[in-house]
């Protein structure tokens, strides 16, 4: 556990590195609660889980009301559940997976702000749709009820240096315009999830205005 006094000094040290558009997720991928408080009594207000399971034993056992995003993969058995917990799914990353979220959203007829995770990389072993399938996925939930596409979200090759990361920012930047250029229905793009705790600076030059960190808020993890 970090102490309150060394998140509410790393929150402050980003935000004065990056500009007052542009919000910050906090990953709260293997933290415990006194470290999410933490960071919501610094100002936070945005904070996102990888994994259903890790969320359900967190974010209903919280005393304070932020905004929840599933940012890992989502398998489509959990699909039901993520509709309950989530306020937002930014990993959104096939055909099938959108389906079954649109399903469970109509049966609890709550409406799902969506982030189409896009494989920058074309890696073989990652999530997330190759760039030539994003326009169609953005078409179909173009056409839906309840989930609504708010924008795209990217991960990038993992790579010691965050200059190497640039052409999958850019990448992802390039077909999140050309989304807003089809003016589609029920689409109202605002959101570009790229960049975290190693890169989110160069991230932000290519066009992020929400990054996601972990590390540089809360401090290695341990184990």
């Amino acid at each position: 556990m970090n102490s309150m006094l060394e998140i509410r000094k790393r929150v402050e040290q980003v935000r004065k590195e990056i500009p007052d558009h542009v919000e910050i997720l906090a990953a709260a991928k293997t933290r415990s609660m006194e470290d999410v408080r933490a960071a919501y009594e610094s100002g936070l207000t945005v904070f996102g889980h990888n994994y259903v399971q890790e969320a359900r034993a967190m974010i209903p056992n919280l005393d304070f009301d932020a905004e929840w995003h599933l940012i890992g993969h989502l398998q489509r058995n959990k699909a039901r559940a993520a509709v309950e917990l989530f306020d937002m799914i930014e990993s959104l990353d096939s055909m099938r997976l959108a389906k079954e979220l649109e399903k469970h959203c109509a049966a609890l007829e709550k409406e799902m702000p969506v982030l189409i995770e896009v494989n920058s990389g074309r890696e073989e072993n990652k999530t997330g749709l190759m760039p030539e399938d994003v326009l169609p996925l953005a078409e179909w939930i173009s056409g839906q009820t309840y989930l609504h596409l708010r924008g795209l979200m990217t991960m990038g090759p993992m790579t010691g240096d965050p200059e190497l990361s640039r052409p999958y920012f850019m990448e992802t930047m390039r077909l999140y315009e050309e989304i807003q250029r089809q003016k589609l229905p029920n689409t109202h793009l605002e959101i570009i999830s790229m960049g975290m705790s190693n890169s989110y600076n160069v991230a932000i030059e290519e066009g992020a205005n929400l990054i996601r960190l972990g590390t540089c808020l809360f401090g290695a993890r341990k184990g």
